[in-house]
């Protein structure tokens, strides 16, 4: 099936779903899809599983029993519908596939994650047959099918983060997501996780990177099966993100509904940690007393960007230059306030720079991230195992004649060649400068440092002092803003 004419079943889809009353939004429609695609994408695999299971003689186990497959109720053009459908698909489909368990292979216990918070909230039940007889159109277990519906699938989600506004946390624009893990450059027998996945697009870019790796049988089985791990909290992008992954070819994803923060620092084990973290953790949130206290006294806040950098660096390997074992690497998005933050940022920033090479910081333009939000943004790298010396800073510009980005002119994933290009020869230039950990350690640990090309300064101005300046009368500024409110 080519694109237009997957594209025409998408679209019908969406429209018979529109002419439901409940279902008026993206934000409702897109779980419902995901869902029923991935029933569907299930029973056509567990189908063929069957066949060949049959083929060598050997006895195959369902993952779903009668009558809750999707051949049992949603094959039938002529099936069930109306109110019967909707009575089977709440009281019984549902619940039956939230409380799953047991089996021989691990797959129902996933399967009752994913649905654990899964509603139909479709209220008109011969719309939704409608609906599910264009779903019976794909065929999951056809690779062009897959793959043309993956791309789409792919379009659905970046529409879901527009018409989600300020809920769309859980999307990153993918060029941003192509540089971090091109520069990243994840290897066939790593590990890769993302420990606040969302929909998975950093583990579907890895994908696509490491697919050109691909050599061998073996090859394959260890990218599809062993490299690619995610976490996330929230149900609807967990379930969005599991789609993605089945979508594009992984069928059994190593991908956890869980806090991630929940986990104490103490009790990571080497066996738990990876070759490489890519995310773009939640910022500006707040994590219960509880989460807190699984990490160091010192360091415990209620900020989830900081538990974050804090669980990121305690998940990346250790180097072992006896076994040849390097140490870890990351590649993720921190706000600015990371970068400027005293008190207990600046405690987390002085373990990162004694415990890791954070070698380079890319300083995005405004409004990378805008409409939905505001909040200037940050790309670190950095590797675990050896202090910092020196960091790079590199102020991506806006394109010319550009003041910001908007939701209807993005950035471009071409914006980033000219670093991709500095990357690999750096020298300071008009966008980039070094400077040492030192005067880093002299300003307090802040690391929201201005481009000195900005500047024609004597060769008595110090860009760092004149810096902390502006940073305390901005903390005053603030500092006042916050008892006003208070008093409000």
């Amino acid at each position: 099936m080519d694109r237009q004419q997957m594209s025409s079943i998408i679209n019908s889809i969406r429209k018979i779903m529109r002419k439901d009353d409940n279902l008026d939004t993206d934000v409702k429609r897109m779980p419902m899809i995901s869902w029923m695609f991935f029933l569907k994408a299930l029973d056509d695999m567990e189908i063929e599983k069957k066949g060949k299971a049959e083929f060598r003689g050997e006895k195959f186990y369902p993952t779903i029993d009668k009558p809750y497959r999707w051949r049992d109720w949603a094959a039938d053009e002529s099936g069930i519908t109306g109110d019967d459908l909707l009575n089977f698909v709440n009281n019984d489909l549902l619940p039956y596939l939230k409380n799953i368990s047991g089996g021989y292979n691990g797959g129902r216990e996933k399967i009752a994650s994913i649905f654990m918070e899964v509603n139909n909230e479709a209220r008109n039940g011969y719309l939704l047959r409608d609906a599910l007889n264009q779903i019976n159109k794909i065929n999951f277990n056809a690779a062009d099918d897959i793959h043309t519906l993956s791309h789409l699938y792919e379009s659905m989600l970046k529409e879901l983060r527009d018409a989600a506004g300020q809920n769309g946390e859980f999307y990153t624009p993918r060029p941003v997501v192509r540089f971090i893990v091109e520069m990243i450059d994840p290897k066939i027998g790593e590990r890769v996780l993302d420990p606040a996945a969302g929909t998975c697009g950093f583990l579907v870019e890895a994908l696509f990177h490491l697919e050109k790796q691909i050599k061998s049988v073996e090859h394959r089985t260890a990218v599809y099966e062993n490299t690619l791990y995610a976490r996330e909290k929230k149900p609807m992008p967990f379930l969005l993100g599991s789609m993605n992954l089945i979508l594009h070819g992984i069928d059994s994803p190593n991908y956890i509904r869980t806090n991630s923060l929940a986990m104490n620092l103490n009790d990571i084990t080497d066996e738990q940690r990876v070759d490489v973290i890519i995310t773009n953790p939640p910022f500006g949130g707040e994590e219960e007393a509880s989460v807190q206290t699984g990490f160091p006294a010192d360091k415990q806040t209620a900020e989830t960007a900081l538990l974050f950098v804090q669980l990121i660096m305690r998940l990346l390997k250790r180097p072992n230059e006896k076994k040849g074992i390097k140490g870890g690497r990351c590649g993720m998005v921190v706000p600015d306030e990371f970068l400027y933050g005293d008190g207990i940022a600046a405690r987390i920033k002085e373990q990162m720079l004694k415990e890791c090479n954070l070698h380079t910081i890319i300083r995005l333009p405004e409004g990378v991230f805008e409409p939905y939000t505001q909040i200037n943004t940050n790309l670190l790298f950095f590797e675990y195992g050896k202090p910092t010396k020196d960091i790079w800073f590199y102020e991506m510009p806006l394109p010319e004649g550009r003041k910001k980005y908007v939701k209807t002119i993005p950035q471009r994933y071409e914006e980033y060649r000219p670093i991709m290009e500095w990357w690999k020869r750096r020298e300071e230039n008009e966008f980039a400068w070094k400077v040492s950990v030192s005067s880093i350690i002299e300003s307090g640990f802040n690391l929201d440092l201005t481009n000195p090309s900005r500047f024609n300064y004597s060769a008595n101005y110090d860009p760092l002092i004149s810096l902390s300046k502006i940073i305390s009368k901005e903390k005053e500024i603030l500092s006042l803003l916050e008892n006003v409110k208070k008093e409000l």
